[in-house]
């Protein structure tokens, strides 16, 4: 229950934010059930590049009609942030997440992700010196990489599954927490709908070469199927297109790294969903490092002076 306590102090605290941190809480529980949406698309033989290429074409099919006309940005450094924001936002993130998601239990992987407002935080701890660290951050972040690494453990020994799929999900964080910080040079500059129209394009863009190494070979008939259909159309309009304009609307509102904490939640709806759809195993090991997770998040996010 302490997430949701957490959550509503933040807006009682911030009364005039009220309905941006509604909106980024909204959006975090929305991306918390996309790994079970990603996970059935695998189990019915997508690969993971193959769904992305779906969401994100989906995404920007339809954000294009409502985004500023103008193509580029107003100077190349700008350009090149927005390829970096594809990148870390889009096509490795997106992949390497996907991929866990084959790999190992999608539980495992929200929880690691969840580690991203931390490893934000830590990052813009070494780029902003008027970012200090109290004994919040420290303890919290001890606290979650241990957390971390008991779910890894718990994959490896106890479930016997590919440390890899756990692995991936920490670099998956860690490009998302890239991004995060990125965003936050180019958020003041663009509106919202031009710079997630940029970041799917050149999410697009970057997933290309993977093609010429590992071709699509799902068939295009299958996509006639209400279980392919359903969940790329949720994956495409809902959570990419929907959700990621609104969050870039909310950092621009809120901050990075206020933003980003949001996404510690996650696991919410993925526990919830994947007991309902996967029937996934959640062992003692696994349901104390993934609290060691969260604890150590929210501990970690207690600290002032946040950038």
């Amino acid at each position: 229950m302490w997430p949701i306590i957490y959550i509503f102090a933040i807006i009682m605290q911030s009364n005039k934010h009220f309905w941006y941190h509604l909106i980024a809480l909204i959006v975090a529980l929305i991306w918390g059930e996309t790994f079970i949406n990603s996970k059935i698309l695998i189990l019915h033989g997508m690969s993971p590049s193959e769904i992305f290429v779906v969401r994100f074409l989906l995404a920007y099919i339809c954000i294009w009609f409502i985004s500023p006309k103008r193509l580029f940005c107003h100077n190349w450094k700008d350009e090149l942030r927005m390829m970096g924001l594809g990148i870390t936002g889009g096509s490795l993130y997106f992949v390497s997440e996907n991929m866990a998601v084959g790999l190992t239990y999608v539980n495992n992987v929200s929880f690691i992700v969840s580690t991203a407002p931390l490893i934000t935080t830590l990052f813009a701890l070494a780029i902003y010196r008027e970012f200090k660290a109290g004994w919040q951050l420290i303890a919290g972040s001890i606290l979650a990489l241990a957390g971390v690494g008991l779910v890894i453990f718990n994959g490896q020994v106890v479930l016997r599954l590919n440390p890899v799929g756990d692995l991936l999900a920490l670099a998956s964080s860690v490009s998302w927490a890239v991004y995060s910080l990125l965003i936050r040079k180019v958020s003041k500059n663009y509106n919202a709908t031009f710079l997630t129209r940029k970041v799917f394009f050149y999410g697009l863009v970057t997933m290309l070469p993977v093609f010429a190494v590992d071709p699509w070979q799902f068939p295009l008939r299958d996509f006639l199927k209400p279980e392919i259909y359903v969940n790329a159309l949720f994956l495409g309009i809902v959570a990419s297109f929907l959700c990621f304009a609104l969050w870039s609307w909310v950092i621009d509102k809120l901050g990075a790294l206020k933003t980003t904490n949001y996404t510690y939640l996650n696991p919410l709806t993925t526990i919830v969903a994947s007991a309902i759809f996967l029937d996934e195993p959640m062992t003692t090991i696994a349901y104390i490092g993934s609290g060691m997770i969260l604890a150590g998040v929210i501990l970690a996010n207690l600290q002032k002076n946040m950038v």
